[in-house]
């Protein structure tokens, strides 16, 4: 597949940072109707069903050599089935909107993590970026914006601080991997391990789903498997050939922003000011580690 002109990929990545932003939403929605497990299996069976189609007509569907497994483990365990899995365990006790806030601190960890794994140096910038999201992290998490005597309210916000943990360790991974196959190519075989694993644990855990269907419900999924996965996916593979990473990881912070006013206009979640300041922090040092990420590369490749 080419890579699209730059007017195609900003359209393109805008419709990636809608869906996901509005994904939150609708998680939110389908952890109150159907177990967090059944939640995930059930998304995810109908965003590897639209990868099927799509990576199908394009010819992106590949067999993965011995050495893009590993890449195709990471990415199908620690994302698409820890990170989901803990984000709609903690959705349930969450408001959305502090939800997609903490669950997007992911770019923060990795700053954090890399330089003491030796696999980054930590510049100013970044070292900047990280303290004023630790900053916004400790804003959201203040008595007067979460219930500290709820345990539940707790339980929830650390399930999705470990997803974004848990997302900010498969980064690390996949960008020290040496790719065989594209992303893109893989992506159906990630979909395709995390829906195994997702679906044996429901059944293992909660059992066959006792799941009361109405046309809400599928609405619900059909979004989330379809548009806020298996779309935004193949989306975001394609706009990473055609946009330079700075500027999509500057444009996914965005991400957050939409998720609130998403999550204000469908389910009608209050904007309080604790959570606008740490949104700002966060997504301000966001985008300050990523400018200094984007700064260390750029001084590696001019010394060769």
């Amino acid at each position: 597949m080419n890579s699209l002109s730059p007017r195609a990929a900003v359209g393109l990545f805008l419709i990636v940072v809608l869906a996901w932003g509005v994904n939150w939403s609708v998680t939110k929605q389908l952890v109150q109707l159907v177990p967090p497990l059944w939640s995930s299996a059930i998304r995810s069976w109908i965003a590897l069903a639209g990868l099927f189609v799509i990576l199908g007509l394009s010819n992106n569907l590949v067999i993965p050599e011995r050495r893009d497994v590993p890449v195709v483990l990471s990415v199908a365990l620690l994302h698409m089935t820890l990170f989901s899995i803990l984000v709609a365990a903690g959705l349930r006790f969450l408001p959305a909107s502090k939800g997609i806030v903490l669950g997007y601190t992911t770019p923060l960890w990795v700053a954090i993590a890399a330089p003491l794994l030796g696999k980054d140096t930590l510049t100013a910038p970044k070292l900047a970026g990280a303290v004023l999201g630790l900053l916004g992290l400790a804003v959201i998490l203040n008595p007067s914006s979460i219930d500290w005597s709820n345990a539940n309210v707790v339980l929830g916000a650390g399930m999705v601080i470990l997803a974004a943990i848990s997302w900010a360790a498969n980064i690390i991974y996949v960008r020290a991997h040496r790719w065989i196959a594209s992303p893109l190519q893989l992506l159906f075989w990630q979909v395709l391990v995390a829906t195994v694993v997702l679906s044996t644990l429901a059944m293992v855990i909660d059992g066959l789903p006792h799941v009361e269907w109405s046309w809400r419900l599928a609405m619900l999924f059909l979004y989330s498997g379809l548009i806020g996965s298996a779309l935004a996916y193949w989306a975001m593979s394609m706009v990473n050939k055609s946009i330079s990473a700075l500027t999509t990881s500057l444009g996914t912070t965005g991400t957050p922003l939409v998720g609130i006013a998403s999550a204000a206009i469908l389910l009608g979640e209050p904007l309080d000011l604790s959570l606008a300041v740490a949104a700002g922090l966060i997504v301000t040092g966001i985008g300050l580690a990523t400018l200094g990420d984007r700064l260390l590369r750029s001084q590696a490749t001019a010394s060769g």
